[in-house]
């Protein structure tokens, strides 16, 4: 089977962000999906798109919404991002080069021009960049992965190349035990299966972390709305002042209003 008749068949078709080509809403689903597996961003893209239907909804709706609305997301800073993009894109409408957006780097822009604008783009993301290391037998520098991409999706271009090499990575070419028996790349991969093991980041425990204290901090803030901050972790909310997910208003901490 070869890729494009194995990605018609068995793509994630049916996730709510590959359903729409308009900009918002693809620029939401990637910073979600930016170290967020993909069953906790679904009711949060959907949440979040349901309230902030455009850029000028959610730069009218204030920083503070966003963050609101992030939830239990993780990372409340790409919240912050949104927010600062949805104002940029309000104000002057949208950069010609999408990584002035705040938040946004190579790939995004890529993804995003790749999957709105069916632009001949290809970005390098966690799971095309397995499948073509394994598929190449060899670790690959992020320019040798674009290349390599194009090669390896054959006639498929755009958007379809993107997202077919992406769903093969995530549902195939898995980090460990990949099914190789049925990926449509299996027969011109080198490794097929043998380059499976693959080292991890591994991110320290939460519990008692810096990052634990800040989703404290975060939570209790988001909840009640104005807190004294002689009552909260002043390491953390300094932390929080710093990336704009918090202000503090005569000794109240709050959420950011600008």
């Amino acid at each position: 089977m070869t890729l494009a008749r194995w990605y018609r068949a068995h793509g994630r078709h049916d996730l709510p962000w590959r359903r729409t080509r308009d900009r918002w809403a693809v620029l939401v689903s990637e910073v979600m999906l930016h170290q967020t597996q993909v069953p906790r961003v679904v009711p949060a893209f959907e949440l979040f798109m349901r309230k902030f239907p455009t850029p000028e909804a959610a730069a009218a709706a204030g920083p503070g919404a966003l963050i609101s609305a992030w939830g239990r997301l993780g990372y409340p800073r790409r919240a912050r991002w949104l927010y600062d993009a949805a104002v940029m894109i309000s104000e002057h409408g949208w950069p010609d080069d999408l990584t002035a957006l705040p938040g946004v780097g190579r790939y995004t822009a890529a993804a995003i021009a790749a999957q709105c604008d069916d632009a001949d783009r290809i970005g390098i993301e966690v799971n095309i960049r397995r499948v073509c290391e394994r598929v190449r037998g060899e670790r690959l520098t992020e320019r040798d992965a674009e290349v390599a991409a194009v090669e390896i999706a054959g006639r498929l271009r755009g958007r379809d190349r993107l997202l077919a090499l992406m769903d093969v990575g995530a549902t195939i070419c898995v980090a460990r035990s990949p099914l190789c028996s049925e990926c449509p790349l299996f027969d011109e991969c080198k490794t097929q299966g043998t380059f499976a093991e693959e080292t991890k980041f591994r991110q320290g425990k939460f519990e008692g972390s810096f990052r634990q204290r800040r989703g404290q901090v975060m939570a209790r803030v988001s909840a009640e709305g104005r807190v004294r901050t002689a009552e909260l972790d002043g390491e953390a909310l300094a932390s929080l002042l710093d990336d704009g997910l918090a202000e503090v208003t005569r000794g109240k901490a709050h959420l950011p209003r600008s």
